[in-house]
């Protein structure tokens, strides 16, 4: 059954459209973040441009290195021993749609720790944006039921509420760093 739902999804994304599913954290709004026209869609949904709200998923510690150009030593340090899901700001963005990249040219990145997720990350080949599933400003959903119905009805596939199993229900902490060793805790 998951590897169904998980073709379904990895279609819609490939075809650029967007997907509500579950991750580690909250319920999430995504599409392939490398294509562009797919990431301006998120945010027409979202009613938001601010490029800082985004990060994006990947299935592996490895592949941070790929979409993030110069990765400090200690972000290996701190994913390694993260007790809780992290979210990384990191310098070097590439590899991604420039709708994602802020002016400073850094990138939120988090390996979330769910067995869906890391499936579909598996699937798709592919950094997956990651963003809370409400209108800009309003509160993150803890479960599905919280979930606005304008963007359940702005997706174009919705994940079984079944895979929800396993999340926080808290956003991620984020900590983003420099090139020269500093080290800003943004949300704890």
């Amino acid at each position: 059954m998951m590897q169904e739902v998980i073709e379904q999804a990895v279609a819609v994304l490939r075809r650029g459209g967007l997907i509500l599913y579950p991750t580690d954290t909250v319920w999430g709004v995504g599409c392939d973040a490398t294509n562009s026209a797919a990431v301006e869609k998120v945010y027409a949904l979202k009613g938001s441009q601010d490029k800082k709200s985004m990060l994006v998923l990947v299935d592996t510690v490895d592949n941070v290195a790929r979409y993030t150009g110069r990765v400090p030593e200690v972000a290996w340090q701190l994913m390694e021993f993260a007790g809780k899901p992290l979210t990384l700001i990191l310098p070097g963005a590439c590899g991604v749609a420039p709708e994602l990249v802020p002016e400073e040219g850094t990138l939120g990145v988090r390996v979330p720790d769910h067995e869906f997720c890391r499936a579909l990350l598996r699937r798709l080949h592919r950094p997956l944006v990651s963003t809370s599933a409400n209108i800009s400003g309003g509160e993150s959903p803890v479960s599905f039921d919280d979930i606005d119905a304008g963007i359940i009805a702005g997706v174009d596939y919705v994940v079984p509420r079944e895979y929800e199993k396993g999340a926080t229900g808290r956003p991620s902490s984020i900590i983003a760093l420099g090139t020269g060793g500093e080290v800003k805790v943004i949300r704890e």
